[in-house]
C-alpha cells in the first residue's frame, strides 16, 4: 500500500505550477503550501521539489529569483512565467480528463457479465 507521501508519477510538475499560481514562493514555501493545502497528504520531499524546479526553470516554464524570506534569510523565490501558465493549464485540462476517466472506472458496478468481451460461466 502506497504511504500518504507518495505523488503520483507526473504530478508534481502539475502541482508545483498551481502552487506558485497565486503566488511567487520559494522551495521550502512550495512544500509547506501543498501540505497545507491537501491536509497534511500531500509531502514533497526536498530531493524530489528541488530537482523539479530547477528543471521547470530550465524549460522556461518559472523565473525565479534571490529574495528574503520570511525569516530573512536568502533565498530563491520562484514564479510562472507566461510559458508556466500555459503549461499549467494544458496540464489542469489533461489531469481531469485522466481524472474523471478514473473516477468512471471506479464508480463502475455494472454486473461483469453485461460487459462486451466478458466470459461466460455454464
Amino acid at each position: 500500500m502506497r504511504s500518504k507521501t507518495d505523488l503520483l508519477q507526473g504530478t508534481l510538475d502539475l502541482l508545483i505550477l498551481k502552487t506558485l499560481a497565486l503566488r511567487p514562493l520559494h522551495g521550502w514555501g512550495i512544500a509547506q503550501r501543498l501540505q497545507q493545502i491537501s491536509d497534511e497528504v500531500l509531502q514533497v520531499n526536498q530531493g524530489s521539489l528541488y530537482p523539479a524546479l530547477h528543471r521547470l526553470e530550465q524549460q522556461g516554464l518559472l523565473a525565479a529569483t534571490w529574495g528574503s524570506s520570511d525569516n530573512n534569510r536568502q533565498a530563491k523565490f520562484y514564479e510562472l512565467t507566461r510559458a508556466g501558465r500555459r503549461q499549467l493549464d494544458a496540464e489542469t485540462a489533461h489531469w481531469t480528463r485522466m481524472s474523471t476517466a478514473i473516477a468512471r472506472v471506479l464508480a463502475d458496478n455494472v454486473a461483469s457479465q453485461t460487459h462486451v468481451g466478458s466470459v461466460q460461466r455454464r
